[in-house]
């Protein structure tokens, strides 16, 4: 076992500036002098912002003293100097952590002249991992890691197999000596405890941590060490790890061992059925990196090897994992980066390109895949191997070496290159491409939704549509009236009560809302007038108290044109604004088909029979029918101001019928017959017209 190593410039973090308020009187006299000026020497660095080294003081930052010792036993295994590891959790809430390496050298140390044990203990960034001469790649360069489980803990001891005997150094509140039962005696010698076969190697460290350091609830997990060291035994294949628990229920110690590296993890994180077999990518490339070297900076290139073991399954979960050497990245960082790019990249250019299942989508352009879709169902493991990687952060959780990601990206690309283009089975490179096109269309059409959601809650809050003639008051007084067309507008506009009474013409079809999708609805210009007018929102949206007119009167024309643009306006209302028609909010005018002056008196009729009726009770004395002059309106553009504010405007004149649910489902059936009858689908016309011929009396055809 070893200890970690870091760049020189991370020694400025053992020191502090700490002002002394209550210092003497010199220079400015306000206390802020070099007397003020305080030093953290050693390992008080460490007990002083301890966050800064192991992230916290609970149950995380405990566990952080665990994983420092782990990963220099996990180095040694990686650079194929251990076989075995052993973790014991032990009663007495005290860590040990062995290995079967090389031993932490022992001898003395020619500038401390201290063993090398001691120097790795007790000095901040000092180790065997840094320069490349005993590691060629590790988990950790910023040389704090044993030293750091020193500062903060309460007593640790240390074994060191090695040179025929096992070797100790024990520490009491961070200084060194030795232990005789409860008596500490300080002093720098190791002890030989016992002798060993020459050919027997390995570091036990055993730590109890400072409670006044950690939180009272900081505990060590040992489930947490065990996912820990399962993903470090995949990571290095062949060693074989053991934890054993001797606390009150513990239960029975755990083995693990893997030999096939990061396939094995993927497929011991892989869960249901399989889109794809284990696909696996790695390449080995090399950048130049400038670095400190004997005080100077200067060129260094170093090698990055790249491993990847990638499969797709069933479900939609992602599980990516990503290492550095042997240590995983839970943030990330650059190798991940270039990763995600290179899958995005190879999934679209390749994968996807001029897939059927995307073609609707490439005409707006929103066929290509994103990260999030490829990930969908996505297992993954990505590890890099590189000398002295620069970590974001004394946890490392997060890779920052740059130039890592450029390589990842190329060489995980190329790979995916090779798979999709046939590398890999037919029929998984088929499923996969089905899989991750699903993908694509469900995001598309749930964004598409969630927009249409949006549109609908809010229709009405961004101003009135343009063609709406507005009233000056608001409120249960007020009237929205719905006319058909300009022609219709101009008078309607000329005779209303602008007080209190609202028009809005329509200008163009409304969509057929029985039939319609709601995006379909909310894209028709005409219902979005309607829904911004009314200003209440649409469909589940609808608020009625936010409703800016008492009642909405439909004003068509008395044909058949009319009754069809009424039928779907009321479908419209019936489907997206259903409150109302429920408390009776909602009414149709009754304009006349037919006018007759007679004198000073107008009679209007609806119909062809009530203009027979009328002429009958007018012809009943001398007046003769034929000098009566019934003038038919072909539409309400035809009517004059006068003539249109009698009958459908003036609330003392005019005639209106209000509209129910009953009415409502009519007209949606109503509505339906009317695209059947009126659309332009022939072939949907001629069935109707087939199915329906019984009903039809043969005699009554001009043929």
């Amino acid at each position: 076992m070893a200890a970690k190593t870091t760049k020189a410039k991370a020694t400025r973090a053992s020191g502090t500036v700490k002002p002394n308020r209550t210092a003497g009187t010199n220079g400015s006299g306000n206390g802020y002098d070099a007397d003020a000026i305080k030093t953290l020497e050693g390992l008080e660095a460490v007990r002083k912002r301890p966050g800064m080294y192991i992230g916290g003081t609970g149950s995380p930052g405990l566990m952080h003293l665990v994983w420092e010792l782990l990963d220099n036993a996990v180095d040694e295994a990686a650079a194929g100097f251990a076989t075995r590891i052993d973790i014991t959790l032990h009663r007495d809430r005290s860590v040990e952590v062995a290995d079967n390496g090389r031993g932490i050298p022992i001898d003395t140390h020619s500038k401390r002249k201290v063993s090398a044990l001691e120097v790795v203990l007790t000095e901040l960034h000092a180790g065997g991992k840094f320069g490349g001469g005993a590691y060629g790649a590790s988990g950790g360069l910023h040389g704090v890691g044993a030293s750091v489980v020193n500062a903060l803990s309460t007593k640790l001891v240390a074994q060191v197999d090695r040179d025929g005997h096992t070797h100790e150094l024990a520490f009491k509140d961070r200084v060194a000596g030795q232990f005789s039962g409860s008596s500490f005696k300080a002093g720098h010698q190791l002890a030989k405890v016992k002798r060993i076969a020459k050919t027997k190697s390995g570091t036990r460290v055993r730590f109890w941590h400072d409670p006044d350091i950690f939180d009272a609830d900081a505990t060590i997990d040992a489930e947490l060490i065990r996912q820990r060291v399962i993903q470090a035994c995949f990571l290095v294949p062949g060693v074989k790890v053991r934890i054993t628990d001797k606390r009150a229920g513990g239960g029975e110690p755990f083995e693990f061992i893997s030999r096939g590296g990061l396939a094995d993890l993927v497929d011991h994180n892989s869960s249901g059925g399989n889109t794809t077999e284990i696909i696996t990518l790695s390449g080995i490339d090399t950048f130049t990196e400038r670095v400190p070297v004997d005080g100077k900076m200067s060129d260094v290139e170093r090698e990055c090897t790249v491993e990847v073991a990638i499969r797709w399954v069933d479900g939609f979960d992602t599980s990516l994992q990503s290492f550095v050497n042997t240590i995983p990245t839970s943030q990330g960082g650059t190798h991940v980066a270039g990763f995600e790019r290179a899958a995005t990249r190879a999934v679209n250019d390749i994968l996807l390109k001029d897939t059927r299942k995307l073609a609707k989508l490439a005409k707006d352009n929103k066929n290509r895949a994103t990260k999030d879709d490829i990930q969908e169902g996505m297992v993954a493991a990505i590890k890099i191997t590189v000398p002295e990687p620069q970590f974001r952060g004394q946890t490392k959780q997060e890779l920052g070496t740059p130039a890592v990601e450029k390589i990842v990206y190329d060489i995980v690309k190329q790979g995916f290159a090779d798979w999709f283009g046939g590398g890999g089975p037919k029929t998984h490179i088929t499923a996969i491409r089905d899989k991750l096109a699903n993908a694509v269309i469900n995001r598309v059409s749930s964004k598409q939704l969630l927009e249409t959601k949006r549109r609908a809650a809010n229709m009405g809050s961004t101003g009135m549509p343009d063609k709406l003639a507005d009233c000056r008051e608001h409120g249960p007084g007020s009237e929205l009236i719905i006319v058909e067309g300009d022609s219709a507008a101009g008078p309607a506009k000329a005779g209303r009560d602008s007080r209190f009474m609202a028009i809005l013409p329509l200008r163009g079809k409304v969509v057929n809302a029985g039939k319609a999708t709601l995006k379909q609805v909310l894209d028709n210009t005409e219902a979005q007038a309607l829904f911004t007018a009314v200003g209440a929102g649409a469909g589940k949206e609808f608020n009625i108290d936010d409703s800016r007119y008492g009642r909405i009167i439909i004003l068509c024309d008395a044909d058949v044109d009319g009754s069809h643009i009424r039928c779907l306006l009321l479908t419209l209302i019936h489907e997206f604004m259903r409150p109302l028609l429920e408390e009776g909010r909602v009414y149709a005018a009754q304009p006349p088909l037919f006018t007759c002056r007679v004198g000073d008196t107008i009679h209007r009729a609806f119909s062809d029979e009530e203009r027979d009726a009328i002429t009958a009770e007018l012809t009943k004395g001398r007046r003769k029918a034929e000098n009566l002059v019934w003038h038919r309106f072909k539409g309400l553009g035809e009517m004059n101001v006068d003539e249109l504010a009698e009958c459908a405007l003036n609330p003392d004149t005019r005639i209106l019928r209000r509209l129910t649910i009953d009415d409502a489902k009519a007209a949606t059936r109503a509505a339906s017959l009317f695209e059947t009858l009126m659309g332009s689908d022939v072939a949907k016309r001629r069935d109707y017209l087939i199915a329906n011929s019984s009903l039809l009396d043969p005699a009554a055809l001009d043929i």
